[in-house]
């Protein structure tokens, strides 16, 4: 399956040279309808089936769906508030067999949503806002064409009544709406409906599952990675970060702390020694740095010193509250990973100049201007950095608990010592933690979201 994911512009330039290529506009609208209708005849179980049409090529991917299932033995209502639009949606009208009608309710069991496709960049009004709302209130299976008719494609932008959907066919490829809030939320199970498109090329796309390597035959602790975590006011979130970083893959895991930790576990290595003279240690492979820092000039002076280091290093939490230009004079930002929420993105926004509309412009914005490797969790997680945008399932939402970023930090921070690779080390860092809640099961604490970093290991070897 290709995973590439598509802006509009692109989308309809894959679409225009296909059809320089001698494919044509019909001859690729039959493809994604017979294709969605595929899937909806396996939803569908002979049920019978409403399809909504809109004005545009969506709409006239909703006659061929219609023409399909009722070709197949399917009972079929076609709504259609407006007549077709384009010369190809009008063809695919008098191409479907069965009748038509505009004011109609959804009345089956099974609603497929053709009222607008990937292009829409207004709100949704009148007539279709209505029709919209009558299958918000249904009890029936719902099924969204391309992308939820309310839903701007490249922003996931919600621009009228929304459904929530049973499931999502992506027609040709996917688009970034696929991938961003608060739109994927409602689109219950996503499937993507080849139509032969020649993609070319792609910046942006899924995130693949990661295969990770067991350690070589001739390994020891250092080869396999040491990761020195820099704790400082807050021993907490340091010592989570720890328990998670010890379970995800690297060798030796050592706190550096000018304090003790009797809470800390018998096998987590705690340095107390100088700070500076603990940097120094040749054998480190990966820093992290953030979680628990605390934001005073001691903070800052402890990153400023991690950052001269030039090593790959994760930065979280408070460090990147203390993060500015200022700070990278010494350092090699190609080896640096930030994983921000949504408000410490703003955070590093204001501080770096940043002015986009958008989580996903501003992780790349962010990323063109600094060079590091940005990692912007969320329900919707996005991983930009010098090779590729990358997007990602979407995570439980019991993930939603004080303490789960810094388990990610710390696992992402052990996969960068393993192998150095600051994308790589993300987006690993993301399945495993995924994964991770998954096992923990619902209502987990932070604590035991660490401790399931283990059984998750075993499930990407």
């Amino acid at each position: 399956m290709n995973e590439s994911i598509l802006t509009v512009a692109q989308m309809r330039a894959a679409e225009r040279a296909a059809m320089a290529a001698g494919t044509s506009e019909w001859e690729l609208m039959q493809r994604a309808g017979e294709g969605a209708a595929r899937w909806v005849m396996r939803v569908a179980a002979g049920r019978p089936v409403t399809v909504l049409c809109g004005p545009g090529n969506n709409g006239g991917d909703g006659y061929v769906i219609a023409e399909t299932l009722l070709r197949n033995g399917n009972t079929v209502q076609v709504i259609a508030p407006v007549e077709p639009g384009t010369d190809t949606a009008r063809k695919a009208r008098t191409q479907f067999g069965g009748t038509v009608s505009a004011e109609a309710v959804p009345r089956h069991p099974v609603v497929v949503d053709c009222l607008f496709g990937y292009g829409l960049t207004r709100q949704v009004e009148g007539v279709f806002a209505a029709l919209l709302e009558q299958v918000v209130t249904r009890d029936c299976y719902r099924i969204a064409i391309d992308v939820p008719s309310a839903v701007s494609s490249d922003s996931g932008e919600v621009l009228g009544p929304l459904p929530q959907y049973d499931m999502t066919l992506a027609l040709g490829a996917w688009k970034q709406a696929h991938g961003l809030m608060p739109a994927m939320a409602a689109m219950g199970s996503r499937r993507l409906v080849p139509i032969g498109l020649d993609l070319g090329p792609v910046s942006t796309g899924f995130s693949s599952r990661p295969h990770l390597a067991v350690p070589s035959p001739d390994a020891h602790k250092y080869r396999r990675g040491l990761l020195a975590i820099v704790a400082s006011a807050m021993p907490g979130a340091p010592l989570l970060a720890a328990e998670a970083a010890m379970r995800a893959g690297a060798g030796y895991v050592k706190l550096l702390s000018e304090h003790s930790h009797p809470d800390a576990p018998a096998d987590l290595v705690i340095e107390q020694g100088r700070f500076e003279e603990s940097l120094c240690d040749e054998r480190i492979s990966a820093l992290l740095v953030g979680p628990g820092l605390g934001r005073d000039e001691d903070g800052r002076r402890r990153l400023a010193d991690a950052l001269k280091q030039r090593r790959p290093i994760v930065l979280d939490a408070d460090a990147l509250h203390l993060l500015g230009p200022d700070m990278l004079g010494g350092a090699d930002v190609t080896t640096v990973c930030l994983t921000p929420h949504e408000g410490e993105l703003a955070k590093l926004c204001d501080a770096f100049g940043v002015s986009a509309d958008g989580k996903l412009a501003r992780t790349r914005r962010l990323r063109d201007v600094t060079g590091m490797t940005v990692l912007a969790k969320g329900p919707d997680t996005i991983l930009t950095s010098d090779v590729m945008t990358q997007f990602f399932p979407r995570g439980s939402s019991w993930l939603s608990v004080a303490g789960t970023g810094d388990v990610l930090a710390g696992i992402v921070a052990s996969r960068l010592a393993v192998h150095g690779d600051p994308q790589r080390a993300c987006a690993e860092g993301v399945w495993l933690h995924q994964e991770a809640a998954r096992i923990a099961s619902p209502a987990f604490s932070a604590g035991d979201l660490a401790h399931a970093v283990k059984p998750a290991m075993a499930s990407f070897l």
